[in-house]
């Protein structure tokens, strides 16, 4: 096995932790409802504060990673995440509970966007789709793992067991890593000839840079709308299932778990579905499956259809974002790491919109309809997306 590719797992797992942590909180909304005496619509900050701070640290981790190196800045927020994922077990009210998983979001924010850099550091383009693909296996099967883990344990061991159970994860990661980091030099300082002195100003004006790039600021508008619709909706699937469909907790974090499978099968034949539809023909199949996967939740009349519909959007999904997530990998190859995490950083502010925005729905009894609209919207941007999306040529030249 080469150093690439062990990196590539080890990083990998420090990717499926990241992924479980940020969504084990999902199927536990009713019950920490019930136990803080407020409704689910207010649990869900736990989740909001999460994606808040996720998003807005990318804009931290990126020219850090650019500048210090993407392994040294992952080990780096591995470590923290172990931290803070035993202080969000510890956190005795509500408040701090919804304190230290906003710190727990930003650290985890420092390791699936950077490690999406470097594999477009260490990847060719043509196979680079694919690689990311492998990365997604650990990524859906750790919010697979997060969402049934949290309700199996909010049920039998109690919530805070999973918080606990995750921080021995993370910091079972970061040690591997660093270990192997250190056998295989990537803890070598990065130098770049002629790299300015880091600075606010300077970081401003590279920023800058990128946007005025109308491919970049294409790609960033569509994936803040796609977190907004799909991880929008995503989060409340669970209390639709227990307030919609009458299933336990566990039971609803198992069918949230036929999500996973759908990314994991989506995974599996990547490099088949991409020759076979090509990029464009990938975004709207995906967004059409994700609209269905949505109706279904909000309109199905029996669990059945209700559980196929998660299935469905799980495919959609993973279909729609590897697309966009290749794209956000080339848009600006020459500051990839700041670039993948401006994209990281839209697409969890555009989720913690989302889910601020169904928040306020959910409590009034309005998930059936806004779960239709957002099918509308997502299936208009899959169509979008097809007429857009452009190969590596294009991209790199920033058009």
């Amino acid at each position: 096995m080469t150093s690439s590719s062990t990196m590539l797992r080890l990083i990998s797992l420090a990717a499926f932790c990241s992924m479980a942590s940020m969504r084990v909180c999902d199927p536990m909304l009713v019950a920490l409802s019930l136990e803080y005496k407020i409704t689910t619509g207010d649990a869900s900050a736990v989740i909001a504060a999460f994606a808040v701070a996720y998003g807005v640290l990318q804009l931290v981790y990126g020219p850090l990673g650019d500048r210090v190196g993407k392994v040294r800045v992952i080990i780096g927020a591995t470590a923290a995440c172990a931290v803070f994922s035993a202080m969000t077990a510890l956190a005795p009210s509500f408040s701090l509970l919804v304190v230290a998983r906003a710190a727990m979001g930003a650290a985890a924010a420092g390791i699936i966007p950077l490690s999406m850099a470097w594999i477009g550091d260490e990847v060719a383009y043509e196979q680079r789709q694919e690689t990311l693909a492998r990365l997604m296996v650990a990524t859906v099967t750790g919010m697979m793992a997060g969402q049934w883990f949290g309700g199996f344990a909010t049920e039998t061991l109690g919530w805070r067991a999973a918080l606990g159970v995750l921080a021995v994860l993370f910091f079972t990661a970061a040690t591997l890593l660093l270990r192997h980091a250190r056998a295989s030099g990537a803890l070598r300082p990065v130098v770049v000839p002629g790299a300015p002195a880091f600075s606010l100003a300077n970081y401003l004006a590279g920023t800058m840079a990128l946007l005025r790039i109308p491919r970049v600021r294409w790609v960033l508008t569509v994936v803040t709308i796609e977190g907004a619709l799909a991880f929008g909706t995503l989060a409340f699937v669970p209390a639709r299932m227990v307030d919609g469909f009458g299933l336990s907790a566990s039971a609803a974090g198992g069918v949230m778990v036929l999500y996973g499978v759908g990314g994991l099968i989506y995974s599996v034949f990547a490099r088949r579905w991409l020759a076979a539809l090509g990029e464009r023909g990938l975004a709207v199949l995906g967004a059409s499956f994700i609209a269905i996967g949505l109706l279904s939740l909000a309109w199905a009349p029996a669990v059945g259809w209700a559980m196929l519909g998660c299935f469905l959007a799980g495919i959609g999904f993973y279909m729609l974002h590897n697309t966009l997530q290749v794209q956000a990998t080339q848009m600006a190859p020459q500051a990839r790491g700041t670039a993948v995490t401006l994209f990281a950083c839209l697409l969890f502010l555009g989720q913690s919109t989302g889910v601020l925005m169904v928040a306020f729905s959910v409590d009034r009894g309005w998930l059936p309809p806004v779960f239709t609209v957002a099918a509308v919207g997502i299936f208009g941007l899959g169509l979008l997306i097809s007429r857009r999306v452009q190969a590596r040529g294009a991209v790199a030249a920033g058009t």
